[in-house]
């Protein structure tokens, strides 16, 4: 159970223009926790809008929990850069902020080139795409631990890193870590990405445990190697450039024995920056996209979070405002972490004309209903075993 958190005022009302495509910043500060929101809007289409409702609007915000340093990071650059693309990134820091601080644009620059400014992801050849995101995943991995093995002083810091881009018409998602990205299809969530995390019976857990254990590594209490709980990320040298020197360290501080650390034999890296990639072709249907760190989606299902971003554009419109509120909304569930959310309205829905979605009394009912029956027979079931 996670800890009580105390609850941070409410964001105020948003004040940015309509058609920027800056960044803005908004602080506000409460009893242990600080937030932060910041807003873009432009155009992403292969080219101009014929009416207001084809134009893609943007959201983000980045709140602070109850932790102590703001490890995430929000990213993006709107407006047709990328062949008709949009970029967008949340970045999920852990052990410190430099690894989040150097790819804020590393990662970025490294895809754009990788990707020929965008040519490659007009193919929508999804094997294309995906050696060419892969291939600047690696550089940019490669650069940063480069750069913090050149630190005076050792710095275990990491980060997962989920970014899509974006057009009208297609979406490309990469992924790497526990952030996800959802989208709405007519009030329908659905995920495109899997946590990449060393426990749970879901497909892409068993995957990531056989990887870890196969490379020498081994998971302790959900944790790799007793320490982190995410299996794919930029920088974590120790477990990659510092293996060794990961395992001696752990003996001078008391984690392992001598014996313990000789059994042990690494044949790759334990965490990796491989990034999974997809693609989705854009219908009608699709109404928003919605990508968050962990933060978000430990606290509120996909489906709540759907509905929620919904009714906040039923009754005003504005991505931006939906953002703030949702990110609150996972405050007032008392998440603990740090939260960063990106929106994006693909401008197919006349939002004014949604009706409003009524309770299921029947659905409520029904759930009711079995309910008490299961909890009666639990009752009945234990007074009998008392009697006998």
């Amino acid at each position: 159970m996670a800890l009580l958190s105390p609850r941070v005022p409410r964001l105020p009302p948003s004040t940015f223009a309509a058609g920027t495509a800056a960044s803005f910043g908004v602080r506000c500060c409460g009893r242990g926790a600080r937030c932060q929101a910041t807003a873009a809007s432009g155009v992403a289409a292969a080219g101009p809008p014929s009416s207001e409702l084809e134009a893609i609007r943007w959201g983000s915000a980045k709140l602070q929990g109850a932790r102590d340093e703001m490890e995430d990071e929000v990213v993006l650059r709107t407006g047709s850069l990328l062949d008709g693309f949009s970029f967008a990134a949340v970045f999920d820091g852990h052990a410190g902020f430099s690894a989040v601080k150097f790819l804020r644009d590393e990662l970025y620059k490294e895809c754009a080139a990788a990707l020929d400014g965008g040519a490659v992801l007009s193919t929508k050849n999804l094997d294309a795409i995906t050696a060419s995101i892969q291939r600047a995943f690696a550089a940019v991995d490669a650069k940063l631990t480069t750069w913090l093995e050149q630190m005076d002083k050792d710095d275990d810091s990491g980060a997962t890193a989920t970014a899509m881009f974006l057009r009208n018409d297609v979406l490309v998602v990469s992924h790497i870590g526990d952030s996800c990205l959802v989208i709405s299809r007519g009030g329908r969530p659905e995920a495109l990405t899997g946590s990449h995390r060393p426990y749970g019976n879901n497909q892409t857990s068993l995957e990531e445990v056989k990887r870890i254990r196969a490379a020498g590594g081994w998971i302790v209490d959900g944790r790799i190697c007793g320490d982190i709980s995410v299996s794919r990320a930029f920088g974590d040298i120790r477990f990659k450039t510092r293996k060794n020197e990961m395992l001696v360290k752990g003996v001078k501080e008391g984690r392992w024995t001598e014996k313990f650390i000789s059994r042990i034999k690494f044949k790759e890296d334990i965490i990796i920056a491989s990034p999974d990639v997809s693609l989705v072709e854009l219908g009608p249907d699709v109404e928003f996209i919605l990508l968050a760190t962990d933060g978000l989606w430990d606290y509120i299902k996909s489906s709540e979070a759907v509905a929620f971003v919904r009714d906040q554009l039923r009754q005003h419109g504005d991505v931006q405002l939906a953002c703030e509120a949702l990110g609150q909304k996972a405050l007032d569930e008392r998440s603990q972490d740090n939260i960063s959310i990106v929106i994006a309205d693909l401008g197919r829905t006349n939002w004014k004309a949604l009706p409003v979605e009524r309770p299921n009394l029947f659905l409520e009912l029904s759930q009711a209903v079995v309910t008490i029956g299961v909890v009666s027979i639990g009752i009945w079931w234990s007074s009998f075993l008392a009697l006998q």
